[in-house]
């Protein structure tokens, strides 16, 4: 049986105004037959959260170019768990600091991604991901 489509919300949190990369994002995804809805730039994570929960989606992909990445990224983090969207993946992208990698992991956001990643590299890790998290809600019980 084919799973169902990935539902993916991208969007760019803070003040970072630069959004040519989510908008190549937003192509590829849909080149790789996931529904994508794109928020827009200067989101706040409680903005980004809502949606997520509101729109049901498997996975939040957050892009920034800023160094408040961390800040950000764990704030969607805390915000998800707290409305109950524990189980919606999170990937984080753009200009992460190699020092804020392993504890963006740690928190849960897995990928952070930088300039140049190959977006094949990106696609397959939401796949993955994607499926990963949807077995083990199957084998807790029950598929959303």
């Amino acid at each position: 049986m084919q799973e169902p489509r990935i539902r993916i919300l991208l969007a760019k949190p803070g003040a970072d105004c630069h959004d040519r990369g989510a908008h190549v994002l937003v192509q590829a995804f849909k080149d790789a037959g996931m529904e994508v809805i794109y928020t827009g730039l200067y989101q706040t994570p409680k903005m980004i959260t809502e949606t997520a929960i509101q729109e049901d989606v498997d996975i939040v992909a957050l892009s920034c170019l800023s160094d408040s990445s961390a800040i950000l990224f764990t704030e969607v983090m805390r915000l998800l768990k707290e409305g109950g969207g524990d189980g919606i993946c999170v990937i984080g992208g753009g200009t992460i600091r190699e020092e804020d990698r392993p504890f963006l992991e740690e928190e849960g956001v897995t990928g952070n991604y930088g300039p140049g990643t190959p977006l094949k590299v990106i696609v397959d890790h939401i796949v993955e991901r994607v499926h990963n998290e949807r077995c083990k809600k199957t084998q807790q019980g029950g598929l959303r």
